[in-house]
Parts: structure tokens; C-alpha cells; sequence
């Protein structure tokens, strides 16, 4: 498992090596809340908790499924895109664009508890990254991006004012930056802010793999605003440096979150340092001129630096009730009566897809029917978790008893390089099925590439004793191991040492001896990290056959 805390009053960056993309953050009183985008995985918008900004853990998923019918199917690159999370007067608020849907608003009086229905505050395409803010004055209003694909043009960034509840917007929209004037090109991601008078838009431009973060000021809420970059990639490693936010310490500090893209592992998040000059932040580390003027305006990554000052003793920071050194949950026993919060589903989920066991450590999975030459991309209860680290493997072990002719179970890794296997069930006896496939994951529709190949068992397996009795059951291992690094091209502009990863699937009938390898380069898909998990389906070709199920008894990373 990947841990940031050093144990030593240190973290590394990143904070988190899994794929919290376009991350927000607010802090209420000594509480850390993140919040990050989830497209059209469900349940949506994931809710993070820290108490020191380093060691975060999933404790809430926002949306239960995603709004519009549409979303019952798998839409890749579309769904939940940048969210911002803010608290006002008693009331935590989440509001979220879906770029060909509109802008919505959510509220909650406990962050840990159930959200209100989502309310689309501004229907329509286009918009996108929206970000409230309430003024002293009371009133509220919503800074947001665009997105070309949705409305023709890119790199704007729009004010308008918002219902002091959140829950509409009034007045006039208006244009506060247009980044293609400022050589601010692809400027997106704003997250509204104010300080000694001045407002402030924190806003990443120059695109997601080879930009830098942009901070926008003004005395006025609609502008103009004046200019500075304030975190550039510089040389280090941590390319892009991308959205995210500025939160503070109950002592007073300042940092900043955000993500770096990282091709097949996604968007991983990272904390950096921030500094104020002149009424201007820097963010990360700078050099200073003997009058402690920076040498430059912007600074560069940490990799490695002190924990964020909590205001507490040291005997408090060891107290791991108050203060756990933690991440995201890997391993499953499937004891619970709900879903562990690692868990998402490739689409909306129907409530009999699972069952849950607790008494007997299990979740019951039913197969689902999957429309005929639909790829294993876009099966619809595909049960789908993040990647860990930059290198694992993890073992899933299934009980296949109940399968009916027709039905196929297994593992998938999911990317725009896809690879499935498991084992497909038919009248004449079970077959290992590998499947293989590559889908460019634009949105609304699918464009797959798929190749299958079925082994039967009696053929090529001598000794299947154990698969043949009433248990049937069989251990799928995923791994990922780094294979090198590439230059790539984004946008015209070079991305150095990008790094490559092979993953594997392969299965076992006695969790020891593993074969059946299947493989590829993992890539990532449309605009997520690479996800592995499991499923089990059912040829709607097959008439008046029953639908099976599996029990799936673990996942154990090692």
C-alpha cells in the first residue's frame, strides 16, 4: 500500500497514487474534506477525510448514481466532471458540471450522512468546472470553464451570480478571463477565493500533461483580474502540475492540492507548499534574494517535505484515533452489508446486481445480461476499483458453483487497452475465456476492438479436481509492473520520462500454481486511470436459460 506519511514528520508527494483526479478541498474546523471527479462510475463524487492532509480516506460517495437516465449504460469520458466542495453557514455544498447536462448543486448538513438530490442549476452543455463562493456581503456567486467540445470555444472562464442558497443563478453571465488573450491557453479548473480584499481564481492552464498553475486577482468580483503563474513543472518530474485547491491549517499555514497525470495509473494527488508575496501565493519551492524577494514568481514541486503544522502536540500527533497514518481501503473481505468504499460500478447500478453475505464473508454477484457484441468495456456492472501504486498485485478469489450456461465470470483490467479472463460456462462444460480488446473511449458511443479466445478445460488442464467439485473455485491474480518510460507529445509540447506499465491477469485452481497469463501496456482510458475488478455476465443470445451468479470471497493486495 502506498503511504505518504514517512513517519519521521515527513510526507512524500504524492499524497495519493490513485485516481482522485481534479481534486477539491476545504477544511472546517480541524476536519480535511477532498472531494474529486468520477465520470460515469457509480456511486459518484467520492468524499475523502483527513485530519493532517496526508493521510486521507474514503468515508462518503456524494451520488449514489449518477443524474439522467442515460447513465444506466456505461458512457466513457462523460458523467461527473470537476467538482468543488464548499461550507457555508452550516451547510456543506458540492456542485458538479456534467458537460452535456448542465451545472448542479448538492447540499448536506452532515458531510458523512446522505446528500440531497442533486439540483441542475444551470441545464445545458457546455460549462463545465464550476466553483461557488459567497461573499461577506452575502451575496454568492459561481465562477466556471468551458469546454470546446461542448460549446466551441475553450479557455474562458465565466462569472455569474448565484442564489445566496446555492440552488440557482441569476443576473447576467459574464466573461472575467479569457485565457487565448493571456497566453493562458486551456485555462479551466477555477476555484474562487478571497483575502486581504482581493478575490482570487485559482485556475490551471496550458493543458493537463504540460501546463502550470494560473492565479487570477482583482478587487472586483467580476474584474478585470491581473495575472501571475505561481507553480510551474520546472525540473522536476511532476509534469502538468494541475487543478486543484488552496486550503489552510487551524495554525495558519497554507497549501495547496493537486493532481499530476500520470498516463495509465490516472490523475494522482499531490500537496504542495504555498507562500503568500505582495498579496501573490507561490506555491511549492522558490528561491529567495537576500531581502526575501522570490527569484522568480512561480515555484516547483516538493517530493519530499514537513507534515502540515496541525497545532497539536506531538504526543496528540501519535495518537492514531486522532491522527491515523492511512489510505484509501485495498483489501476486501466482503464482511459488511454494504460495498467497501474502494468499490465503483461501470455504470448506474440495478439493486439486485449484488448480495450481500457478511456471515459468511461473501458478496453474492447476479450475472447481468450483456446486449449481443457488446465488449467487456462496456459491460454495465463491471465492479471496479483504483489502482494502488505504481507497482502491485492483488489476488480475487471466486466460487463459480452457480453458474448457468451462458454466463461468464472473471477479472478485468479496464483502459483504453483492456484485457478479461475468466472462465464462460456453456452446455458443453467450462472454458477459460481470455478476452483482449482496445476502445478510443469517446464519449457516447463505443468503439471497440475485441478479441476472444476460449480454452476448454477438459482439453488443456489435466488435474482440475478442485475446479470439478462443488465448489468450483478459482483465484484470478492481477498485476502491474513498471516496464520503463516514454516521451510523449501533448499538444505539441513535450512530455518527458512518462512512465509505461505491463498488467497481467492470471488464474489459478489452487492459489498457488498461476497460468493462463494474459497481458498488455496498460493505458489509461478517457480521461480516468486504468481500473481492475470483477464481473460476471450473461449471453442475452441464449434463450430461456437461467441466470447465474458468483460469490466472491476476497480481494488481497500483496
Amino acid at each position: 500500500m502506498w503511504m505518504a506519511d514517512l513517519g519521521n514528520g515527513n510526507y512524500k508527494n504524492p499524497i495519493l497514487y490513485a485516481d482522485y483526479s481534479d481534486p477539491d478541498a476545504i477544511r472546517v474546523g480541524e476536519d480535511f474534506f477532498m472531494i474529486a471527479s468520477s465520470f460515469s462510475n457509480a456511486p459518484g463524487l467520492p468524499l475523502l477525510h483527513s485530519k493532517d492532509l496526508v493521510n486521507w480516506k474514503v468515508v462518503n460517495y456524494i451520488l449514489p448514481k449518477i443524474p439522467e437516465f442515460r447513465y444506466r449504460n456505461p458512457i466513457h469520458g462523460c458523467g461527473v466532471w470537476a467538482p468543488a466542495i464548499r461550507y457555508h453557514e452550516g451547510t456543506y455544498y458540492v456542485c458538479f458540471p456534467m458537460p452535456d447536462e448542465g451545472i448542479y448543486m448538492t447540499t448536506a448538513k452532515d458531510p458523512f450522512g446522505k446528500w440531497t438530490e442533486p439540483v441542475n442549476i444551470r441545464p445545458g452543455a457546455g460549462w463545465i468546472d464550476p466553483c461557488p463562493f459567497w461573499d461577506e456581503d452575502g451575496k454568492a456567486y459561481l465562477v466556471a470553464g468551458v469546454a470546446k467540445s461542448r460549446i466551441g470555444y475553450k479557455s474562458v472562464l465565466h462569472m455569474v451570480e448565484m442564489a445566496a442558497d446555492g440552488m440557482s443563478l441569476i443576473g447576467e453571465e459574464k466573461v472575467v478571463f479569457d485565457g487565448n488573450l493571456n497566453d493562458q491557453v486551456t485555462i479551466e479548473g477555477p476555484k474562487m477565493y478571497k483575502r486581504n480584499g482581493y478575490y482570487y481564481i485559482f485556475a490551471p492552464a496550458g493543458g493537463v500533461k504540460t501546463g502550470w498553475q494560473t492565479v487570477l486577482r482583482s478587487k472586483n468580483v467580476y474584474g478585470p483580474y491581473e495575472y501571475k503563474m505561481v507553480l510551474r513543472q520546472g525540473d522536476t518530474v511532476v509534469n502538468g502540475p494541475h487543478q486543484g485547491a488552496w486550503v489552510d491549517t487551524p495554525t495558519g499555514q497554507d497549501w495547496f492540492i493537486h493532481f499530476q497525470d500520470v498516463y495509465a495509473a490516472g490523475r494522482i494527488t499531490h500537496l504542495q507548499p504555498m507562500t503568500w508575496y505582495e498579496d501573490w501565493p507561490i506555491i511549492g519551492e522558490y528561491e529567495k534574494d537576500e531581502n526575501g524577494k522570490p527569484l522568480k514568481e512561480y515555484g516547483t514541486p516538493v517530493l519530499e517535505y514537513k507534515k502540515p503544522d496541525m497545532g497539536v502536540s506531538d504526543k496528540d500527533l501519535a495518537d492514531s484515533n486522532k491522527f491515523p497514518v492511512c489510505a484509501p481501503d485495498l483489501d476486501d473481505e466482503f464482511d459488511k452489508d454494504s460495498l467497501g468504499m474502494q468499490w465503483q460500478w461501470n455504470a448506474n447500478p440495478e439493486t439486485d446486481w449484488v448480495e450481500f453475505m457478511p456471515e459468511k464473508s461473501v458478496i453474492k454477484l447476479n450475472a447481468v445480461d450483456s446486449a449481443n457484441q457488446r465488449p467487456v468495456c462496456d459491460y454495465r456492472n463491471l465492479l471496479l476499483c483504483k489502482w494502488a501504486e505504481p507497482e502491485f498485485s492483488c489476488v480475487t478469489k471466486i466460487s463459480l458453483k452457480d453458474l448457468e450456461n451462458g454466463d461468464f465470470a472473471g477479472c478485468v483490467a479496464l483502459g483504453q487497452n483492456y484485457i478479461a479472463l475468466g472462465i464462460y460456462k456453456d452446455s458443453d462444460g467450462y472454458y477459460i475465456r481470455k478476452v483482449t480488446g482496445n476502445q478510443n473511449f469517446d464519449c457516447d458511443v463505443s468503439y471497440a476492438s475485441e478479441n476472444v479466445t476460449d480454452t476448454a478445460l477438459s482439453k488443456d488442464v489435466k488435474d482440475f479436481h478442485s475446479f470439478k467439485s462443488e465448489e468450483k473455485e478459482v483465484y484470478i491474480k492481477y498485476s502491474v509492473k513498471k516496464i520503463g518510460y516514454q516521451d510523449h507529445i501533448e499538444g505539441g509540447l513535450k512530455v518527458n520520462n512518462a512512465p509505461r506499465e505491463l498488467q497481467c491477469l492470471e488464474i489459478s485452481f489452487d492459489s498457488k500454481n498461476y497460468s493462463y497469463t494474459l497481458a498488455c501496456e496498460a493505458k489509461a482510458g478517457r480521461w480516468v486511470g486504468v481500473k481492475n475488478g470483477v464481473f460476471v455476465s450473461h449471453n442475452s443470445l441464449i434463450k430461456n436459460e437461467n441466470r447465474g451468479s458468483i460469490l466472491v470471497d476476497y480481494i488481497r493486495y500483496n
